[in-house]
């Protein structure tokens, strides 16, 4: 990271490189004193395990060392991720096994579904300083994060994998596995290459490890805001090309820089904001058919529009099992675009229900709390966070409970810093 250029690799460049090894922050989840992260080289693991076998008897043999390597492979594949990055330091053979899960996956997807874990970072004056945090242990972990350099970021994930696309450079995207540190970088996509809006959407298959991935632009046409172009881009993983089946001008709404692909379906937040005598900011969800999209729809995205159930002063779409969730800042009823409260919704059959509001003591619990802020989810989790603080909120779907995350080793050191981030799944055996 750093002052490092990744284009200078080129399109489509994947650089397989060493798993690196994590020391929790804390051993105890409830302990507010964080002990400095320090990375630990395989060499460096290896010969301590060496000297500490070394004073013990060399004649005790273990029945594991006699297991055959794809068995060893299954057990280990059944731990928890950092417990099996913990685990790949015992010894060569047990490193191998661990790495073997990136670099030749898995037939028959054995390793359990793990909880997301939420990576959160600010960006400093040359670098970019981040933590994930593991909701099943309540620990957080220093996580040097492939391809992300200082500026902004958009960011989707889907399985083990995390699509990254560099706002402010050209609009760069990167697919990456965040624990193996395993990479790839994209060609451009089509059209114009400063878009006033740009969303992308990732979408991996559990069992074929294949993946979709769209970009969704959107461009105005004329000054009085009337009218803005739209496309959509999608990458061929077989031919390493983009083609872009869709295109529309929408009249009286503009796009947005949400969109998420849920069951093979692409969703995508549109605004009517200031246009066509709108009082005040008004979201829309539109979707379009991936199942085969070499054919022509046969009506428009603003003709499958779907209104949100309220004013929100910005909203948030995910995938969990599936399933399209929106989380909204509710606007206040004489000042919309102050927030009151947070809201989730799951969208049943062209109409949002509501599944859950914030309780107003847990929403103080924030501070300030700014009419945009982040929020992503994955499996049964969402993740709510506030840009003005590391402090991070989390709804169980399944459970109905909403929990505080453990004290986040970021600090705030100047008024103005931001924080920000995303969910993912903590795999090995997802290659990209």
């Amino acid at each position: 990271m750093g002052n490092r250029r990744w284009d200078r690799y080129g399109p489509s460049t994947y650089r397989p490189t060493p798993i690196q090894f994590y020391r929790p922050i804390t051993e105890d989840p409830y302990h507010s004193n964080f002990i400095p992260y320090h990375p630990i080289p395989y060499q460096q693991a290896v010969a301590e395990e060496n000297d500490a076998d070394d004073s013990e008897s060399s004649s005790s043999v273990s029945f594991i060392s006699n297991i055959p390597n794809d068995m060893l492979v299954k057990i280990l594949s059944y731990l928890p991720v950092a417990s099996a990055v913990r685990a790949s330091v015992v010894c060569k053979r047990w490193h191998e096994a661990v790495r073997s899960f990136s670099l030749q996956g898995s037939t028959e997807d054995p390793s359990p579904s793990q909880k997301p874990w939420y990576f959160m970072f600010t960006c400093g004056n040359k670098l970019v300083t981040g933590f994930a945090y593991d909701a099943s242990y309540r620990k957080w972990y220093g996580l040097e994060f492939p391809c992300i350099e200082k500026g902004m970021w958009s960011f989707s994930s889907s399985n083990g994998l995390v699509c990254l696309m560099d706002i402010e450079n050209g609009y760069r995207i990167f697919l990456c596995n965040p624990i193996t540190k395993d990479w790839r970088a994209f060609t451009q996509p089509p059209g114009t290459t400063s878009p006033d809006y740009c969303a992308m959407a990732l979408a991996v298959d559990r069992k074929t490890k294949n993946y979709n991935l769209a970009v969704v632009k959107c461009s105005q046409v004329h000054v009085d805001l009337y009218e803005w172009d739209l496309s959509i881009h999608l990458y061929q993983p077989d031919t390493g090309s983009w083609f872009s089946p869709y295109s529309e001008v929408l009249v009286g709404s503009r796009g947005g820089e949400e969109c998420v692909i849920c069951d093979g379906v692409l969703y995508y937040l549109i605004s009517t904001a200031g246009v066509l005598g709108a009082v005040e900011p008004r979201h829309a969800v539109v979707w379009y058919d991936l199942s085969n999209p070499n054919r022509r729809p046969k009506e428009r995205l603003v003709d499958t529009m779907v209104q949100v159930p309220c004013a929100l002063t910005c909203a948030r779409l995910m995938n969990l099992r599936d399933k399209l969730v929106m989380v909204g800042g509710i606007g206040k009823v004489d000042r919309p675009g102050v927030v009151k409260g947070i809201g989730i919704w799951e969208l049943c059959k062209k109409e949002w229900k509501e599944v859950a509001r914030m309780p107003h003591k847990l929403f103080q619990g924030f501070g300030e709390f700014d009419e945009l802020f982040a929020s992503n989810g994955s499996g049964d989790l969402i993740y709510i966070q506030s840009y003005g603080s590391p402090a991070l909120l989390i709804f169980d779907v399944s459970q109905k409970i909403w929990k505080w995350a453990s004290k986040s080793p970021l600090n705030k050191k100047f008024p103005l810093q931001i924080f920000s981030g995303f969910c993912f799944e903590p795999r090995l055996e997802i290659g990209v």
